[in-house]
């Protein structure tokens, strides 16, 4: 029997700080792990749509890259900009901060987000970290900044409060017919997602500035009846950093390597060969041209 109820649809945009959670939510709502999730900050680069499709509704969700204040590459403005852009296009923007922020923290984002027409919830996440009178001071703070419909406490990491943030995204959606198949689970080919696993591996193996001057290129991708062989390329930015990614003997190269392979094999649903090269591009994070080829340009 078919839902009496008008299909609703539209643009959910997760935005916040670097490593306030934005990606955890974004898994977490979605079902499936589609953003890269480190402990480090600036982790997710690209914009990133996850669909989530009921009945009668189609949640497009876009997770951002953390709001860089201070961009020292033309990288980090590239990052930046995603982020403007979906300040323009929400229907409903999730504004997620954290037990460890108090709005005063945050005067030139929310000075930002006051010409935004979107719907405009606050996530306050890491509420099961908090102690004492925490949450409901935050809460308090964040209502006075009048710019917020609802303040929602959740903690994505342990599933809190999700089931409140859903219902209130769902009641705040324009009536709409889906933007995409009801079938699909992202924008993004698999491809990008291969080279996202590799990333993310790449942040927990490696220290210091290395996870932050590589980038990974799929240069094949070939899918035979019973594996997928892929040949990946990790750019660093100085040949000082190859022997620290190859690592003595190639161990931490086969560990990201290995893990890499692991989990795409999960994700992918099927065997996978895989093959991993350094290589040094110079300077790379300022380099427009290999920005644009890597996605990062959004100009027309």
């Amino acid at each position: 029997m078919e839902s009496s109820a008008p299909h609703r649809a539209g643009f959910i945009n997760i935005i916040g700080r670097p490593n306030v959670g934005k990606s955890t939510l974004m898994n977490a709502l979605v079902g499936e792990h589609l953003s890269v999730i480190s402990p480090k900050a600036q982790t997710t680069r690209h914009r990133i749509l996850g669909l989530v499709n009921g009945d009668d509704y189609q949640l497009v969700f876009s997770d951002t890259p953390g709001i860089i204040h201070e961009p020292k590459y033309a990288l980090h403005k590239a990052m930046n900009e995603f982020v403007k852009i979906s300040l323009e296009d929400a229907d409903v923007l999730l504004f997620i901060s954290e037990i460890y922020e108090h709005p005063t923290d945050l005067a030139n984002v929310l000075t930002a987000l006051q010409g935004v027409t979107a719907r405009k919830l606050l996530l306050l996440n890491k509420v099961d970290q908090a102690k004492g009178d925490r949450v409901a001071e935050l809460t308090q703070a964040w209502k006075d900044t009048e710019l917020f419909e609802e303040i929602i406490p959740i903690s994505a990491q342990e599933n809190l409060g999700l089931d409140v943030v859903m219902a209130r995204i769902v009641e705040n959606l324009p009536e709409s017919p889906p933007y995409y198949a009801k079938d699909e689970l992202t924008d993004k080919p698999e491809r990008f997602f291969v080279s996202e696993i590799i990333r993310g591996k790449i942040f927990t193996t490696y220290s210091k500035e290395i996870p932050y001057c590589t980038e990974v290129i799929i240069e094949s991708f070939k899918d035979e009846p019973d594996i997928t062989r892929i040949s990946a390329v990790i750019f660093v930015e100085r040949n000082s950093q190859k022997p620290i990614v190859i690592g003595k003997g190639g161990d931490k190269l086969k560990k990201v390597g290995t893990e890499s392979r692991l989990e795409m094999e999960e994700f992918l649903g099927r065997k996978v060969f895989l093959e991993l090269f350094v290589k040094v591009k110079e300077n790379w994070r300022n380099d427009p041209r290999l920005l644009k080829s890597l996605g990062y340009d959004q100009s027309k």
